[in-house]
């Protein structure tokens, strides 16, 4: 039999990742890392009541201590502009939302516990931490809204009393007539009701950053952890300084994760800025962990009911979904897009004709919630296939057959739901089938009473999911080929550890006949990179390798120009390899070095390839586990996960992206929760209280692909980073909800399903 041989580099090579040997040995360079020359640090003062009008004293003392530089209160901020909200909706009264006006520093009323108050700069942290201890904040507490449903109540405080309620937004979506319709003829109505449990997305590095001033040049330089600093840049110069964008330049070095949190722009950022210049000295500025906990946008937060309605062959005909959405105190900087863009997804890869949604958004006094990996599409998929888990178990047909009556067909793609969303391919059955087949679905009944016979409850749940992501546009990629025959990447993408030099890399050292050590990759710095739409969305690979891709065949098309005068050949008879251009089938040859030596100026090509639709990846994720009926402990035995994402480019790093999401989900649907008291006291503000899934508590995952190439894409992939996230929450807790109603009749339990909750459910269940 022959054998395919694997491709050293190019599309589909298992490229080993090139940046893990700096990161593995210490030698990763991030905000933290870098010093500069006569800075001085800063801390914030951040409120720890969650709304009350402040009064504050003590200021000019805290600014006569030693080593106290200067103290920034909101008075001190005059010509300094609010915090934008960068998604404001049309509403189904054809109106735009109220956007509450959100101060970089809160000058007389606070919203939240962390909302800043102050911002002290001094020698050491040590001495702003001593100075701000020092300021005095008098509070006069106001009542508080927690909870988005409760904050709905008529009787509830106000977060913004000038708004007058805490309705954020209401938006909607879908065909209703055929909704109703559908609902009117449904032979069986299934509902459901479920939460969305509040994540802190914890990235191993929390956020930091450098301000510096320039007061020849009368720029700005702003260091810090991004995932993308060209947007962060328009936003800080326009919105808030009120300076052109060629005055600031916004610098990336490594990023220890980001997850969207790190897309935003927050208030140290500009706060850093003004320091700086009013002291004509860097000042720099590195967050807590506590902090993070208590200021950066957290994820999810959604309560939601649902109804779908069978006809009487058990096809889904009628889907009716209501999502809360709790915004916290202020609108985030995209958080209202969040469900905005959730709720496009949530007829998932079923046939629903009459489908029609809507979303609340709601003001509480909470930190703002905001894009965490999937961005709303997390939330989709699970209210979703919860529902349709529910709608199985009810109708009594097993829950494989049940998605399968209901699944859009191969051959009616590329298909426009109700919602508007245009998937182009897939094969929905197929990747279920793999994974059923994968897991050992037909011997489920074997294992599940070998758990009895041991005292446990064993359980398999599965989710089928659909993600639109790379959204349409496009990404410039620029190449340059050096002096001594290596190339320069340039792209506005943004790595946080998805390892963007390989997959990028690759190709271009394929092209150009190099090793992967001859491409170096610049990103993260506003004045080399020339623009950039950063990283989220699961963008970076779809959008920017296309462009990466054509700026390479671009650059070989002017080297083989050059080379063919030089050699006196055709331009056809040339290949590059080996850092040389030659003439094929004979020992004629010049070298890149000698081709980039005899130019006036540098070589190079740029290329920016759009795209005008969305990509749509999908997949199964199945989940088996046992639960201890003793202590509620759930434990998952195998996750399986089947996978179209069109073409992949990277299957290491593509794996990698795959357990990180999944992961992610897991540890959200067993561990994490975020946790307010009724004074909106944030009681889940470290490790300490916080549980994120540790190694031990995650499987191993059984990947695998069956890859349709995107029509979408000009080279067939579909976005990969946030897939896992979306897929594995409804999987786990379907296997959670089967293994609860089969031994303890059970209805519903929310993420997250903790020990102590499932034993708390069991007990109450067993009276």
């Amino acid at each position: 039999m022959n054998q395919v041989a694997t491709p050293k580099f190019g599309i589909g090579a298992p490229v080993r990742r090139k940046e893990d040997n700096a990161f593995i040995t210490g030698q990763g360079h991030y905000t933290d890392d870098i010093s500069v020359e006569g800075a001085v640090h800063a801390v914030v003062l951040r409120s720890s009541l969650a709304h009350a009008k402040i009064t504050l004293s003590g200021v000019d003392d805290a600014r006569s201590m030693e080593g106290v530089h200067l103290i920034l209160t909101a008075a001190d901020l005059e010509g300094i502009n609010k915090i934008p909200c960068k998604a404001v909706l049309k509403q189904l009264d054809g109106t735009r939302h109220w956007v509450p006006h959100r101060e970089v520093l809160c000058s007389d009323t606070v919203r939240f516990v962390g909302d800043a108050i102050a911002f002290v700069v001094a020698d050491s942290i040590d001495q702003a931490r001593a100075a701000l201890e020092v300021i005095e904040v008098d509070y006069d507490d106001l009542d508080v809204a927690i909870g988005c449903e409760a904050a709905l109540d008529e009787n509830a405080a106000c977060v913004w009393p000038e708004h007058g309620t805490n309705k954020a937004f209401h938006i909607g979506m879908g065909n209703k007539d055929a909704m109703e319709e559908g609902f009117a003829q449904a032979h069986h109505i299934t509902k459901i009701k479920v939460v969305n449990n509040r994540l802190v997305s914890n990235a191993v590095e929390p956020r930091a950053c450098i301000g510096e001033f320039d007061n020849e040049s009368g720029r700005y330089t702003l260091t810090t952890g991004t995932q993308g600093g060209h947007g962060m840049r328009d936003l800080i110069t326009k919105n808030i300084l009120g300076i052109d964008p060629k005055d600031l330049r916004v610098v990336t070095p490594d990023v220890g994760g980001g997850f969207g949190t790190k897309m935003f722009t927050y208030l140290e950022y500009p706060l850093c800025l003004v320091a700086a210049k009013r002291l004509g000295r860097p000042v720099k500025w590195l967050q807590e962990r506590t902090e993070h906990f208590m200021s950066d946008a957290q994820g999810r937060d959604n309560v939601s009911e649902a109804e779908l309605a069978l006809d009487a062959d058990g096809k889904m005909i009628g889907l009716k979904v209501h999502v809360i959405a709790d915004m916290g105190a202020y609108l985030h900087e995209f958080g209202p897009g969040i469900p905005s863009i959730g709720i496009t997804m949530t007829s998932g890869l079923y046939d629903i004709p009459g489908t029609w949604v809507e979303a609340t958004g709601v003001y509480t006094n909470t930190v703002p919630v905001d894009a965490f990996r999937g961005a709303g599409r997390p939330e989709a998929a699970y209210v979703l296939e919860r529902l349709v888990d529910k709608a199985a178990f009810e109708t009594g047909v097993d829950p494989a057959e049940f998605r399968r009556k209901s699944f859009i067909s191969s051959e009616a793609l590329p298909y426009t739901t109700a919602l508007g969303r245009m998937y182009d391919t897939g094969e929905f059955d197929v990747h279920l089938t793999k994974a059923l087949e994968t897991v050992g679905y037909a011997g489920f009944a074997e294992r599940e009473a070998e758990s009895k016979a041991n005292g446990l409850y064993r359980g398999i749940g599965m989710a089928t999911y659909v993600e639109a992501c790379a959204f349409a546009g496009g990404e410039e990629a620029t190449l340059e080929l050096n002096k001594n025959g290596s190339v320069t990447l340039l792209i506005g993408t943004q790595s946080n550890g998805q390892g963007h030099a390989t997959a990028y890399g690759q190709v271009v050292a394929e092209q150009l006949g190099l090793q992967l050590d001859q491409v170096e990759m610049v990103q993260g710095d506003t004045d080399r990179v020339r623009t950039g739409g950063g990283t989220g969305g699961s963008r970076s690979i779809p959008l920017g390798l296309t462009s990466v891709k054509a700026a390479s065949e671009t650059l070989v098309r002017k080297i083989k120009e050059i080379a063919s005068e030089k050699l006196e050949v055709g331009v056809a008879d040339l290949e590059l390899e080996d850092g040389h251009v030659r003439v094929v089938g004979t020992d004629q040859q010049i070298s890149l070095v000698d081709i980039a030596g005899s130019l006036p100026e540098q070589l190079s090509a740029a290329e920016k390839v759009m795209q005008d639709e969305c990509t749509y990846p999908n997949g199964t994720h199945i989940c088996e586990l046992e639960i201890d009926p003793e202590t509620g402990k759930t434990e998952i035995l195998k996750y399986v996960i089947v996978d179209d994402f069109g073409v992949t480019v990277n299957p290491m790093l593509l794996a990698g992206q795959v357990h990180g999401g999944a992961g992610q989900a897991i540890s959200q649907a067993l561990y994490e929760n975020t946790v307010y008291d009724e004074t909106g006291q944030l009681l889940s503000a470290s490790y300490m209280d916080y549980h994120i899934a540790r190694a031990d508590n995650l499987p191993s995952f059984d990947f695998s692909t069956n890859n349709v190439p995107s029509t979408t894409n000009a080279l067939g992939i579909k976005g990969a980073g946030e897939a896992g996230s979306i897929g594995a929450a409804p999987a786990v807790m379907n296997a959670v909800m089967y293994a609860l109603r089969k031994n303890a009749g059970l209805d519903e339990v929310d993420m997250p399903a903790t020990p102590v909750k499932v034993w708390s459910a069991l007990q109450q269940a067993q009276g």
